[in-house]
């Protein structure tokens, strides 16, 4: 296959049989073994339409020449050939970024009482939620006379888009049943409802007292789905609904302010990937700001970094019981030349390659350790970036992949910068006690809070004042790029819960909605109210760091832990 054109997952995951594809949980995202189809993510130029009727998949088309397809597997090489295409990525699931542990502070925080009050509201501005959906009927998301705030609702469950008129509707039904059955979408995580109650909610529940921050936005809600293979949601439903948002506030003319709550380990974390692209790209499309949280890796052990120039290297990481599948991704300089060794729990070893050399890039190697199947595919830089992948996938012999302590030791053999960093997939998709034994919390951001034109926040404890533990923290990988860009609070949260009440929640994907709805008020005061015509993307993000006090215990700013500034200090 044409390797140079293609992400190292997704050449991996062509080049394994179905059955050993199928127990890897990683590899098997985006593809329906129903029909034999991937769902993929492509850059393109041309004609891509004419190219998708010869060829037989189906094509979404996005903004920039970004589009999803589905294609049959045996189509996939050929379709790298063809000129047309750039590259191709398969999705990654992403994962919401909310804190189960119990919280560091002692009293919960109210919305309200988190930030300066202004005369703004966010009026004229859209806020856009693409997330796990909206309890649409909460009376945090109505208007005074029981209609609704939500312009558009895109159920991506269900492929129905429901308009204002359709949720009003629904609203004036008598009962739960028949209000449902003119809109059946709903939230059953209600982790979709948190943030839009953080963002925009108006607090009509509470009597006004857990009113969000832009807390009379009308609100566009994309409740993520699936499209090929299993349920959880992809970064392809992402990047459809982003091109659905930003051109659908285009069409009315209004400036958007987008949240995005959630993220995934999967990358080298420099703004390579084709999803951080299409963010910076379309970032630039109509008057939008994308606000996405840092993600709560930054004590999760799944990242690990360390340099060769002073000599060889052991990295341990941990594999916990009953752990099904797992990959490992490894990223150096494609100059450096490594030997690598992975040696398993009963001291079962493996050369992986003898040095960068020893393997040709696009190669796929298999070995037998310690009753678990270790596939490893060599990659090569991308057109978008000089680094070097080698992507590990662990895969079960016996239903499980062996626990215990693994050890990767890597020698130098010829080195030029002697840097590489090591990345597990994210805590929600691994057990507890899987992670390295000695991780290195910086550089923890999730993607896509790594590309450079998003506003990256991570989250501190109003209640203490203090950094949140939690927080995945910068810098992007190579790039010095102040990430985060700030912190906002995130630790104990009140906040709509479906139901129309309130509940506690703890985590980034808390801590982004702040930033979205004071967005939403700087574009009401550029925008709507006359100011500043150009008061959206990047001019927003300088705006908020300008405007943000400073939090106790840090000497230095920028820094990797909370950008430049912590902004929406208790008031």
């Amino acid at each position: 296959m044409e390797s140079g054109k293609a992400d190292n997952s997704l050449n991996l995951a062509v080049s394994l049989p179905e059955a050993e594809r199928e127990s890897s949980a990683a590899l098997s995202t985006g593809y329906d073994s129903l029909t034999n189809r991937w769902e993929l993510i492509v850059k393109y130029n041309g004609d891509l339409e004419g190219l998708a009727e010869r060829l037989g998949f189906e094509a979404v088309l996005l903004i920039n020449y970004y589009a999803v397809i589905t294609i049959a597997q045996e189509k996939i090489e050929e379709l790298l050939l063809q000129p047309e295409i750039e590259y191709a990525e398969k999705p990654n699931r992403l994962y919401f970024e909310l804190e189960d542990a119990v919280a560091a502070s002692c009293l919960p925080v109210s919305i309200a009482g988190t930030y300066e009050r202004t005369e703004l509201s966010g009026r004229g501005v859209l806020v856009g939620i693409v997330d796990s959906g909206i309890d649409y009927s909460h009376p945090d998301f109505r208007n005074a006379d029981g209609t609704t705030r939500i312009e558009l609702y895109w159920d991506q469950t269900a492929g129905r888009i429901y308009t204002r008129e359709e949720i009003n509707r629904a609203l004036r039904a008598d009962s739960v049943p028949e209000r449902l059955s003119i809109v059946p979408a709903t939230d059953i995580s209600g982790h979709g409802t948190a943030v839009a109650g953080i963002a925009a909610g108006n607090g009509r529940a509470s009597g006004g007292r857990y009113r969000g921050v832009a807390f009379e936005s009308d609100l566009m809600v994309v409740k993520l789905g699936n499209s090929v293979g299993n349920s959880f949601p992809r970064t392809t439903n992402l990047m459809t609904a982003m091109d659905f948002l930003v051109r659908q506030a285009a069409q009315r003319r209004l400036p958007i302010a987008i949240n995005l709550s959630f993220g995934n380990n999967y990358g080298a974390h420099d703004g390579t990937s084709l999803l951080e692209q299409y963010l910076n790209e379309i970032s630039n499309f109509g008057r939008n700001c994308i606000v996405a949280g840092t993600g709560n890796e930054g004590a999760a052990r799944g990242h690990a970094a360390g340099n060769l120039q002073s000599g060889a290297r052991t990295e341990e990481f941990a594999v916990g019981a009953g752990e099904r599948s797992l990959t490992l991704q490894l990223w150096k300089n494609f100059a450096d030349e490594f030997r690598i060794e992975l040696v398993a729990p009963n001291g079962e070893r493996e050369v992986i390659q003898e040095g960068s050399g020893s393997v040709q890039p696009g190669h796929v190697r298999q070995a037998l350790l310690d009753r678990t199947r270790v596939a490893v595919y060599y990659g090569e830089p991308k057109p978008y970036s000089v680094n070097q992948e080698i992507y590990f996938a662990f895969l079960p012999v016996a239903g499980v992949i062996t626990g215990g302590d693994w050890r990767l030791v890597l020698t130098p053999v010829r080195i030029v910068s002697g840097e590489y960093r090591l990345w597990l997939p994210g805590s929600e998709a691994v057990e507890r006690d899987t992670g390295f034994l000695r991780g290195t919390p910086e550089t923890t951001l999730t993607i896509p809070s790594t590309a450079a034109n998003v506003i990256s926040v991570g989250a501190y404890d109003s209640g203490t004042g203090s950094y949140a533990y939690f927080s995945g923290r910068g810098y992007a990988v190579g790039t010095r790029q102040d990430k985060p860009d700030l912190v906002a609070p995130g630790v104990d949260i009140l906040t709509a819960a479906p139901g129309g009440g309130y509940s506690l929640k703890t985590g980034t994907s808390m801590a982004a909605p702040f930033v979205t709805g004071a967005a939403a008020l700087l574009m009401q005061w550029g925008i709507v109210e006359g100011n500043d015509a150009y008061l959206y993307g990047e001019k927003v993000k300088a705006f908020l760091r300008r405007g943000a006090g400073r939090l106790a215990g840090f000497r230095e700013y920028p820094n990797s832990q909370v950008g430049d500034y912590a902004i929406i200090v208790s008031g």
